[in-house]
């Protein structure tokens, strides 16, 4: 009996009735109190609390069809313009999907159960209930193989850089179009936050400079440089008093590249480090199928991703990301003010270079330690 106390201490169910003109972050603290509505409130409370105060970076992941769904325009841009997201892995498909939305192009709500060859003749391509025109990915192919063309791109670089030059040259079309804030890479671009893809030739992105490698022009993604570049970004963040913190909409490759970051840290570069402090995962996956996609916080303290003390500051909502996304946005834009932008896309050269001095001074730490004595 000594711990029926502590057992009984949370918040006690009886919420009021819900009534019209409630506020979402009110909704979600009275009445989001059990099963994965009670994992929701939890996470919410975890970002506005502790993940966004100015100390932590924070490492946002990107996975399905996202962008075109509104996910983009209507979660992520807010989020960074709040200062609230850092840097962002994302799967190449939804930078692309991103790209439609810069160039003014539309995309329909439909249905998911229509007649998919009819769809093929009319030329009408489907993402689920998502339907939009064959041609807007021809056009957004030639828009983006025409400026991927141009000399700024012609040389090796990171994910990062791609799609800070993505971004550069749609936040002048929409200089061009007196608009602004259409797409998550004209935003990103303006904010200085890096945005990487994980595995980038899995997309048209990826496909479309496959095409121009052929033609012997084009951008050369070196995938060493993100990976370097995001675990200096995770390194730095965790020097002094410095917080790290992952939020995930899904899992796939973008939830291994941002917690990667860890063991490349520790294993491969053999540089002491404590892993992510904060940890929260919107996710449909379950655990028992040994996927990534399902894996839990308390696996990937094993991996040395998590920081072990830090495990209770850590949520996985079994959810629809497009569900849990705007109430997770919704709730911290009205309880958290605007953090100061850390523009971490200037500062990469820097992380790098730090994490690659430590990284040397410890190596050769060891290569003295290991070294056998010679005969003289």
């Amino acid at each position: 009996m000594a711990h029926k106390k502590t057992f009984l201490s949370g918040q006690r169910i009886f919420p009021d009735p819900i009534r019209g003109g409630m506020t979402v972050d009110r909704l979600i603290d009275e009445t989001f109190l059990a099963y994965n509505g009670g994992r929701l409130q939890k996470a919410c409370r975890l970002l506005s609390e502790r993940m966004l105060l100015d100390d932590v970076t924070v490492g946002l992941s990107l996975s399905g069809a996202l962008t075109p769904a509104g996910v983009g325009r209507s979660c992520i841009i807010p989020l960074i313009k709040a200062g609230f997201v850092d840097w962002i892995v994302s799967t190449g498909a939804n930078l692309y999907h991103d790209t439609h939305y810069g160039l003014g192009m539309s995309l329909h709500r439909g249905a998911h159960d229509v007649d998919d060859t009819l769809l093929r003749r009319e030329g009408v391509i489907r993402i689920y209930d998502i339907l939009f025109d064959y041609n807007v990915l021809l056009d957004t192919d030639n828009y983006l193989r025409a400026i991927m063309a141009e000399k700024p791109f012609r040389k090796d670089m990171s994910t990062a850089e791609l799609h800070y030059l993505l971004g550069k040259y749609l936040a002048a079309r929409e200089k061009e179009m007196g608009v602004e804030d259409t797409c998550v890479l004209s935003v990103a671009y303006r904010a200085g936050v890096p945005c990487y893809v994980s595995s980038p030739g899995d997309s048209s992105i990826g496909m479309n400079i496959a095409e121009l490698t052929m033609r012997g022009t084009g951008p050369r993604i070196d995938v060493s440089l993100d990976v370097n570049e995001t675990a200096g970004i995770v390194y730095a963040a965790k020097q002094g008093e410095g917080k790290s913190g992952v939020l995930m909409l899904g899992g796939g490759s973008p939830k291994n590249f941002v917690l990667q970051t860890e063991p490349q840290i520790q294993e491969i570069l053999g540089l002491t480090n404590r892993g992510h402090d904060y940890f929260i995962q919107v996710t449909d996956a379950r655990a028992d199928t040994g996927g990534l996609s399902g894996a839990t916080p308390s696996e990937a303290v094993s991996w040395g991703k998590i920081d072990p003390d830090r495990l209770a500051d850590s949520v996985v909502v079994y959810t629809d990301s497009t569900i849990a996304g705007p109430l997770l946005t919704a709730y911290v834009l009205a309880r958290v003010k605007p953090r100061e932008l850390k523009r971490l896309y200037d500062r990469r050269g820097e992380m790098v270079d730090r994490l690659k001095k430590d990284f040397l001074a410890e190596h050769e730490r060891r290569l003295r330690a290991n070294r056998v004595p010679q005969p003289r």
